[in-house]
């Protein structure tokens, strides 16, 4: 249990790692003063640009694949292992260690980004299969309406059943309950996406949307 714990710490600690506020100190710009005033991927792209964004994509996805797949299989020297909490949990875990600590990172007064991009890391560990149609539901929300905001709650939200079609029965459960809580912590982290949409004042990624591609 200790080995565990210990794991899922340190599966925090690199999920605090964000990826916009650690190329924007290079860069010397805080993206929290900018645009949405999020630390995530969408503020990155609105406020900075491509590249300053896709830099940031993959730092936020590599921690999420790195503290779900690597971490748990670390051995920590000194504990007995004997009694060892099983891998598929210990995954899980840290999978939504590393989410919690991208949206409430230690190292920045515990303001981060959404999750999405954590997320699809710990899935890419977990169960890449089920990236397909997820991402497959994000990017059709993303293209119809513009909302990333929206496509994002709505894609995390059917996780749990495309880990219940494809996931092996032995590993359902734990996946199950990873991918319901993933879904409220990231659902959470957008309340102030659903209460716009809500009032009609959510910005649209107008450029994303089919319907202006052709204009």
């Amino acid at each position: 249990m200790l080995d565990c714990f210990l794991k899922i710490i340190l599966a925090y600690l690199i999920g605090s790692i964000s990826g916009s506020l650690l190329i924007g100190r290079i860069k010397g710009v805080d993206i929290r003063n900018s645009g949405s005033g999020n630390a995530g991927g969408t503020n990155a792209f609105r406020s900075q640009g491509l590249g300053f964004a896709l830099l940031v994509v993959v730092i936020d996805i590599g921690k999420g694949a790195l503290a779900t797949g690597w971490i748990p299989y670390l051995e920590i020297p000194l504990l007995d292992h004997r009694n060892a909490v099983g891998l598929v949990v210990t995954q899980v875990t840290c999978a939504l260690a590393a989410v919690f600590g991208h949206i409430y990172p230690i190292y920045h007064q515990f303001k981060g980004g959404k999750g999405g991009a954590t997320l699809v890391g710990a899935m890419a560990a977990l169960l890449p299969i089920a990236l397909l149609p997820v991402i497959g539901l994000w990017l059709v929300i993303l293209l119809a309406t513009g909302y990333v905001g929206l496509a994002t709650v709505c894609a995390t939200s059917v996780l749990p059943l495309v880990i219940w079609w494809l996931a092996p029965v032995i590993r359902m459960p734990p996946l199950i309950a990873f991918a319901v809580l993933a879904a409220m912590l990231v659902a959470y982290a957008h309340r102030a996406n659903i209460r716009r949409l809500r009032n009609g004042e959510e910005n649209r990624f107008e450029k994303a949307r089919v319907v202006n591609w052709f204009k």
